[in-house]
Formats: structure tokens, C-alpha cells, sequence
């Protein structure tokens, strides 16, 4: 006997959709049944990958997304909810950061990190938790549409690492956001929760594991090796299936062991 998660019925919402972890993520659930919608500044990118999600069987719309304009993220839900229908599961997966020194940190790279990965990620999930708990509170006993909302935050936000500081902040942050929004929303049946991964390979580090530093820092990670975005898959969806509903404010670490 198999066990299958099936998101059939269900709409997500990714943000951060056109590369990497959130492109990645977006085929997961497409191709767990769920009609997916791909959010980001990179529209070229995410049509890319609507039309692969498309010749594989799913379905995929493109919005237009900058979490860090109010304005941006009220439009796109709504555009996607009335092109998709009601959003069901919101993958918070919009991130950037910068290297150096804490000392060397100007304000111009305090408020690109936190702009996108604190405050943009706060009012993304704002913004579909009040549409989500507008259903919940209007539904007929018995008949809450509840939701997930799972929060990308990061290793770093629970174990500080060198040269990335405001990076780790930004991500201890969206730890206690998702706490916070979990205590608060849980009694309607959304369940917030988040995953923090470890060192993934992505197009964005990719050339980085080919140098001296690079192939050093992989010798300090607990079985020598980076992950592969394809190894989130089994965690995403545990926290996206309909049968998750007793997993809440959870915070799993998705990183090799790297944070024991």
C-alpha cells in the first residue's frame, strides 16, 4: 500500500516562483494537483515556467509580485485570486541577501535584506491570512476553509553565520512571524509554519561550491555535501497536505543536519 499527498482542488500561491527554491517548489505542487500561481518581479522567468509546469499536466498563472511595494503584493492576490480562485496555500518564499561584516552594513543593505525577507514576507502572508480568515469567519459551522501558509526562512535564522548577519536577523525574524502568526490564526483552521533550510544548490550559488571558499565551507557541513532543492519536496508537502491540520507554528530544520 502507497501513501500520495493530493493537493487536487487547492490554489498556491509562491512568491520568489522564477528560480530556485521557488521554481522548485512551484513544480511540487503542480504536480501534487495543486493549480499553482507564480509570483515575482522575473515575468519572462515565470512564464518559462508556466509552460513547463503546462506540458507536464499542471496548471500554472503568472502574476506580477515586488514584496517590497504594498501596493504590488495587495494587487497580485487579488489578481490571482480572481484568476485562480480563493488561495489555499501561500509558499512565503521571497528572499535576497548580501555578504560582509556587520560593521561594513550600510542602511542601503539593511533595508534591501529586510525589506524583502522581513517586512515583504510579513505582508504577503498579511494580505492572504485576512482573505483567508474572511472565508474562515463567514464559513458555516463545521465548514472552515482554513488554510497553509508556510514561511522560507532559513538555517541562518536560528544558527548566526559570518559575513551574512542581517541575513540571519532578517530570517530569526520570519521565525518568530511565523510563531506569531500560528498563535493567532490557528483557531481558524490556517496553519503557519516554516522551513528552514540549509546550504541548497541553486543557480544563484551555484558557481560558489567550485571555489576555495566555497569547497571549504561544504567540509564543515556534518556529511560534506550541499543539498539539492528537490530534497524540501517531502517537507513542503507535509506542510501543505490537507491532513497536516495538527501542525502548526512548527519550525523544521531542512539542513543535513548542519544547525545539530
Amino acid at each position: 500500500m502507497s501513501y500520495a499527498i493530493d493537493l487536487s482542488g487547492r490554489v498556491a500561491f509562491v512568491t520568489g516562483a522564477s528560480s530556485g527554491l521557488g521554481a522548485q517548489f512551484a513544480k511540487t505542487l503542480a504536480t501534487a494537483g495543486a493549480a499553482v500561481v507564480l509570483a515575482g518581479r522575473r515575468v519572462e522567468k515565470l512564464k518559462t515556467l508556466r509552460a513547463e509546469i503546462e506540458a507536464s499536466g499542471g496548471d500554472a498563472h503568472v502574476v506580477t509580485l515586488d514584496v517590497t511595494d504594498l501596493a504590488s503584493i495587495k494587487s497580485a492576490v487579488a489578481h490571482a485570486e480572481t484568476e485562480m480562485g480563493t488561495i489555499d496555500i501561500l509558499i512565503n518564499n521571497s528572499g535576497v541577501s548580501t555578504s560582509q561584516r556587520i560593521v561594513d552594513v550600510s542602511a542601503e543593505d539593511w533595508d534591501f535584506v529586510m525589506n524583502t525577507n522581513l517586512r515583504g514576507a510579513f505582508f504577503v502572508a498579511q494580505e492572504v491570512a485576512k482573505r483567508m480568515l474572511a472565508r474562515a469567519k463567514g464559513a458555516a459551522p463545521g465548514s472552515f476553509t482554513g488554510g497553509r501558509i508556510v514561511n522560507i526562512a532559513s538555517m541562518a535564522g536560528l544558527r548566526v553565520l559570518s559575513q551574512i548577519g542581517i541575513y540571519a536577523m532578517s530570517k530569526a525574524g520570519v521565525v518568530h512571524m511565523t510563531r506569531a502568526m500560528a498563535l493567532e490564526f490557528g483557531k481558524y483552521g490556517i496553519n503557519v509554519n516554516a522551513i528552514c533550510p540549509g546550504y541548497i544548490d541553486t543557480e544563484i550559488n551555484h558557481h560558489h561550491w567550485g571555489t576555495e571558499h566555497g569547497k571549504k565551507l561544504i567540509e564543515m557541513l556534518p556529511r560534506k555535501r550541499v543539498g539539492q532543492p528537490q530534497d524540501l519536496d517531502t517537507t513542503l508537502l507535509m506542510l501543505c497536505a490537507n491532513e497536516s491540520h495538527f501542525i502548526n507554528g512548527a519550525i523544521v530544520q531542512a539542513d543535513d543536519g548542519f544547525g545539530v
